[in-house]
């Protein structure tokens, strides 16, 4: 069973629909990335499925209840905007956000402590706020969402403010998550994010699901029409395929896209190979950042053409 259904959601501002029929579904135990561009929709989704706002219609359900009051508890949210509270301090804080998702003092001071210690921050027990950095408030944002061990831990933009350090920290501290039973709803731009941590993902654009399926089953899904190339001789020839772009190169390596729908891979490397002599020749898989350029951006002539 789904542990976070959404079916047929929609959220209008005034004349502004912002979520319009959206439905997806999130399995447990599995990263699930919801994706969009700037005022897709996604912020409001989350904050539907957070029961911050109601839909206007359709149902959220999680783990086959209404989202409600209730639900709240079963749930961590790391929010794109810092909801901290700049004069307390670390652990005072971390303790009352604990108590508000129903632990103990005592409970909440512990896992406190272990999560500072977890995210290498031990030290900051007595700092206020406003003296960490934006990263270090990021780790304790990221420490309140998750304390109370909830079922669907929902992370939007968690990586604000980290350094590449601290980037691999999280990254791994959300594989363990993973690793460890827990469902993760994770939104963010950086699509090599995406394509590292997430199983599945769901793509909203003007408050609409344009794309949905598993990461493996949606690059499968589209052309690969991208070659890496390396060779030795005259690149000259590079210049004389019909069909084909010059996307990068350097003295003795390429990348090809071929823009033919009617050319073949192997056709491709025949007409390189009469006059070159080809070491590697490798069909790559369209990138999630290229799915994504290209699905919203059909979208936007589809819109424009309407």
């Amino acid at each position: 069973m789904a542990i976070l259904e959404l079916l047929e959601v929609s959220k209008r501002f005034g004349r502004n629909r912002a979520v319009d029929g959206v439905s997806f579904s999130v399995e447990p135990g599995r990263i699930f990335g919801l994706l969009g561009p700037n005022g897709a929709g996604k912020t409001t989704t989350i904050r539907m499925i957070t029961y911050i706002l109601l839909p206007d219609s359709g149902r959220i359900m999680l783990m086959g209840r209404p989202v409600g009051p209730e639900q709240q508890q079963r749930i961590g949210y790391l929010p794109e905007e810092r909801g901290l509270y700049r004069r307390m301090r670390v652990l005072e804080q971390l303790v009352y956000f604990g108590r508000l998702k129903g632990l103990s003092a005592r409970q909440a001071q512990e896992a406190a402590r272990r999560w500072l210690q977890r995210l290498q921050a031990m030290g900051w027990e007595e700092k206020r706020v406003e003296e960490l950095s934006k990263g270090m408030q990021q780790k304790v944002q990221f420490i309140a969402s998750v304390l109370h061990e909830p079922d669907l831990l929902i992370l939007d933009e968690p990586y604000t403010g980290l350094d590449p350090l601290n980037t691999e920290l999280l990254t791994q501290v959300i594989l363990e998550l993973k690793a460890q039973g827990k469902t993760i709803l994770f939104s963010t731009h950086r699509m090599e994010q995406v394509e590292q941590l997430c199983d599945d993902i769901v793509l909203i654009n003007r408050g609409q699901v344009v794309l949905a399926g598993s990461v493996r089953e949606i690059k499968a899904r589209y052309r690969k029409d991208t070659i890496r190339l390396e060779f030795s001789g005259p690149d000259g020839v590079l210049d004389r395929l019909p069909g084909v772009q010059v996307i990068s190169r350097s003295r003795h390596a390429a990348e090809l896209r071929m823009l033919d729908p009617a050319l073949r891979p192997q056709d491709l490397l025949l007409r390189l190979a009469s006059e070159l002599e080809i070491q590697r020749f490798e069909i790559l898989e369209p990138s999630l950042q290229q799915i994504f350029i290209e699905t919203v951006s059909r979208q936007i002539e589809q819109g424009r053409g309407a």
